[in-house]
């Protein structure tokens, strides 16, 4: 019996060895490995001796061992390549090894797992002098079936996540094409307003056609309220708009004439007189509270830059004028045709005191229709507004100024009587010598722009 008993447990143990051969098979190729202190490996089956000679034990082949020791510390020269590992005490040698870690030590736990309860099977088996063999299959069979279930478990639940994953992506795609749909669909990307407050000032003129003198140049200053439509189109770099608004200022200048001979008939009692009169250095400056309406069409680029060109209107709405002449270089005389007497600079002729006439309202120069242009850069600032600066122009393309310019010249001179003298008025330069007017300024303009809705602070002009 006991012969029996060492023929049937060395048949399980030669089985054991090919199951746990056929099992190594399976897993991932081994190869060479550099082994360091606490890696987790495995004795390979074709090793048959330890460094020293000696036989190992069968069961060595089916534990997972921790490496203890590289090398002999004793005589490093013994066994160089020498690995001492865990609860072994014999040297094996570093290429008799197999490295295991993530999936491959897991598996070969099962599969060690799976040996020993073939193993405690077999031996029950033998003891209670039933078939070893039979209950060693019977149990193979078992861990066999659960093993299927598993898998079979584990592959539904892949293909149920797999299903719903995909279920997500139709979604997803589904609603990226409605999204892509509708902004195809959209022709403009967003529209957007804004309302501006702006300044400006340079120089302006009012442009005199005069048959004598000349006009000078001189400056305004302006306050521009403004508001403006935009449209922003998806691919396109530039923004369109409209602008209209209203602009209060206030502009001078003036006309020059460095001399002035007038002569004039008058009455004086029953006698004619015949008057002359002479200045030198003429100057009047012709002032003007204005009303702007613009209405211009704008582009913005995505950089910054702007350009808004249009008409404008421009409503003067008080129009002061002064006027000096050398008062140390004007006479006046008077020739009494009946008598054949000249007076000069005497008060019955109107002799001039070098009383100046105050500032006043003096001449309406009505609407003016001008062309005007800006061109600047802005910046996108924080808080969604925007900071412009830039140059403008306006040039006077039609005014409805009409003047019949004073045949007597300058001056209107009131006769003498028995209770008052001579009254020598001036007139305005612009009066007296204008035909037509025209208008022209130019400068710099600064803007702060409220945008409603806000942009968003980039580098270039783009909307949302």
């Amino acid at each position: 019996m006991k012969t029996l008993k060492s023929i049937l447990l060395a048949a399980t143990l030669c089985a054991t060895v090919m199951s746990i051969s056929a099992q190594d098979a399976q897993q991932p190729a081994k190869h060479e490995f550099d082994v360091a202190i606490g890696d987790s490996v495995m004795i390979k089956r074709e090793c048959v001796k330890y460094s020293t000679g000696e036989r190992p034990s069968t069961w060595v082949w089916d534990k997972i061992h921790t490496v203890r020791q590289l090398g002999t510390k004793k005589d490093p020269n013994q066994f160089p390549d020498g690995v001492l590992l865990m609860n072994i005490y014999s040297w094996i040698c570093d290429t008799c090894l197999v490295e295991v870690n993530g999936h491959a030590q897991e598996a070969a736990e099962q599969a060690s797992a799976a040996q020993a309860a073939e193993r405690a099977a077999f031996e029950a088996a033998l003891k209670e002098g039933k078939d070893p063999h039979a209950a060693a299959e019977a149990v193979a069979a078992e861990q066999q079936a659960a093993a299927e279930a598993a898998a079979a478990a584990e592959a539904a639940a892949a293909e149920e996540a797999a299903a719903k994953e995909k279920a997500a992506a139709e979604a997803a795609a589904a609603e990226q094409a409605k999204t892509d749909s509708i902004k195809a669909e959209q022709k403009f990307k967003h529209h957007y307003d804004r309302f501006t407050i702006g300044v400006r000032g340079g120089a302006s003129a009012l442009m005199h056609q005069a048959t004598q003198g000349h006009w000078t140049c001189g400056g305004d200053a302006v306050l521009d309220l403004q508001y403006a439509h935009y449209w922003a189109k998806d691919g396109r770099p530039v923004d369109l708009g409209i602008i209209a608004g209203l602009g209060i200022g206030y502009h001078q200048s003036g006309l020059e004439k460095d001399a002035d001979h007038t002569e004039f008939d008058r009455t004086a009692g029953t006698s004619n007189v015949h008057y002359a009169v002479d200045v030198q250095n003429v100057k009047e400056t012709d002032h003007q509270l204005q009303l702007e309406v613009p209405v211009m069409f704008s582009l913005i680029h995505d950089n910054g830059l702007f350009f808004n060109i249009g008409p404008k209107f421009m409503i003067p709405v008080y129009t002061p004028y002064k006027q000096t002449v050398d008062q140390n270089n004007t006479h006046i005389s008077a020739v009494f045709e009946e008598t054949g007497v000249t007076v000069v600079d005497q008060t019955v002729t109107g002799v001039y005191t070098g009383q100046q006439p105050e500032e006043k309202n003096g001449i309406q120069f009505n609407i003016n229709v001008m062309l005007t242009a800006e061109i600047g850069y802005e910046w996108i600032l924080k808080s969604g507004n925007s900071l412009g600066l830039g140059a403008y122009a306006n040039y006077s393309v039609f005014n409805t100024f009409k003047n019949t310019p004073n045949t007597e010249g300058l001056f209107n001179l009131t006769a003498p009587t028995d209770d008052s003298v001579a009254k020598l008025d001036v007139l305005s330069a612009t009066h007296a010598y204008t035909d037509k007017l025209g208008y022209f300024d130019a400068g710099i303009k600064l803007a702060y722009h409220f945008n409603f809705p806000k942009k968003k602070h980039f580098n270039d002009s783009k909307l949302f």
